[in-house]
């Protein structure tokens, strides 16, 4: 399921990066970021819709600053403040990965529409 979820992110929505090794990762687990948006944003829009995830490490839960890891790992503050950490489980299903995927697709987009960053950077390509 990881390995899905994971694909159809990437797959369907841009400027997004998968953070850590694609393969040799905790099953079930996938951090990414999301250009030109707030994690927290994009975690109460999806919150709106059912849909429980975190922006940061599990040990940082709550805290509005960037993840330490990520930070570690090398990314800029700006791109681990879009971060969103989702967790599968053994119950969780393929139906449940299409509507989450769609419902980010929807959410990231309405967000970038917002954000100035992301109208500059686009008009400039």
């Amino acid at each position: 399921m990881r390995d899905k979820l994971i694909r159809e992110i990437t797959a369907n929505i841009s400027d997004v990066k998968l953070n850590g090794h694609p393969t040799n990762r905790t099953p079930g687990n996938a951090n990414f970021s999301f250009s030109f948006i707030e994690g927290e944003s994009l975690l109460l829009n999806l919150d709106l819709k059912g849909i429980a995830a975190s922006s940061g490490s599990a040990c940082s839960s709550g805290a509005l600053n960037p993840s330490h890891v990520l930070l570690a790992m090398g990314l800029s503050h700006e791109t681990a403040h879009g971060s969103l950490r989702i967790t599968l489980g053994i119950n969780n299903t393929e139906a449940e990965i299409d509507y989450f995927v769609k419902v980010a697709k929807d959410i990231v987009y309405k967000l970038r529409s917002m954000s100035p960053l992301y109208n500059q950077s686009s008009s400039n390509t």
